[in-house]
């Protein structure tokens, strides 16, 4: 009876009525995501429900063809690589001091990496501007790496 009254349940469940979106084929982490690489599948209820919510964001991991593809697995693009040669942009009232650097670490626009002074050799946390070059907080700014 009680088997009986599952099946039935489960008959007369409400469907979804939003497709997810799944990959088109295997997307290696580090992929930019493009139209060709998503299709949207009615069974797929987990991921980003419409492709323009991961079109020109980049993987984080691997994506294997016919899977969900997960907000969690995308990122911005990485603007700035680990070991890139970067312009270091110090600015406090009118003064303005621009110096080369080194990334420690990869990122987006907006986000936080360490970076070498190529002068002093000194390690600083700068933030990516949407030019690539990397924006270093004066105390006063309260820098919140």
């Amino acid at each position: 009876m009680r088997a009986w009254l599952i099946m039935v349940l489960a008959a007369f469940a409400p469907v979804s009525a939003t497709a997810g979106m799944v990959a088109a084929r295997n997307l290696p982490a580090g992929t930019l995501i493009a139209a060709e690489d998503l299709l949207a599948d009615e069974m797929a209820t987990e991921g980003v429900a419409e492709a323009a919510a991961a079109i020109g964001r980049q993987t984080r991991i691997a994506i294997y063809a016919g899977r969900p593809v997960a907000a969690g697995a995308l990122r911005d693009p990485v603007l700035v690589a680990r070991n890139q040669d970067v312009r270091l942009i110090f600015s406090t009232g009118g003064l303005q001091i621009e110096t080369a650097g080194r990334a420690l670490a990869e990122g987006s626009a907006g986000e936080w990496v360490r970076a070498m002074n190529l002068s002093s050799r000194n390690t600083v946390t700068a933030r990516i501007a949407p030019d690539g070059a990397l924006i270093v907080p004066s105390h006063q700014e309260g820098a919140d790496p």
